[in-house]
């Protein structure tokens, strides 16, 4: 019998454990014991849900997308509330859509939630073909800026990471 059978994913079981403790905020038997049961069985129902997932080719320039894009959320943050709390200037809302350049499943989804993490954009929708993202900007002057600015700062790297 291989262990992977009863415990597909010993990591997602141990966030799953921890993440049960923490928001029942007890240790309990009875909610230690639930909190197992669900770490186990969740992994276990979905996991034909799965979908292979590419191989990180580069931890470190991993480890750098990951500051950039926190770096991005604060900076955004700040741009943000300047613009809802400055009088003098009104934002420019828009859509655009946005050419893939990548195909693989994790990483579009991967672009599309770092897109929605930034504050003042939102991936609104994937065509089912993986050629484009629609993107909901909360101010935009330039399109062609924000995409060669997303291409740059988001997918590129995502495509060096991932080898894709």
């Amino acid at each position: 019998m291989k262990p992977e059978r009863y415990l597909p994913a010993p990591g997602l079981s141990l966030v799953l454990f921890l993440t049960w403790l923490l928001m029942v905020s007890s240790i309990a038997p009875g909610q230690l014991l639930l909190g197992l049961v669900l770490a186990l069985t969740i992994p276990l129902s979905i996991r034909r849900l799965w979908v292979p997932l590419p191989p990180v080719r580069h931890p470190i320039k991993l480890c750098l997308f990951i500051l950039r894009v926190l770096s991005d959320i604060v900076k955004a943050n700040f741009q943000v509330s300047l613009l809802i709390w400055s009088p003098r200037r009104a934002p420019h809302p828009g859509f655009v859509v946005y050419p893939l350049q990548v195909q693989d499943r994790l990483v579009i989804t991967l672009l599309a939630n770092t897109i929605t993490m930034t504050p003042g954009t939102v991936s609104t929708n994937i065509r089912h073909d993986r050629s484009s993202l629609l993107i909901h900007a909360l101010d935009m002057s330039d399109e062609q800026a924000l995409v060669k600015d997303i291409r740059e700062r988001y997918e590129q790297p995502l495509k060096e990471i991932f080898e894709c």
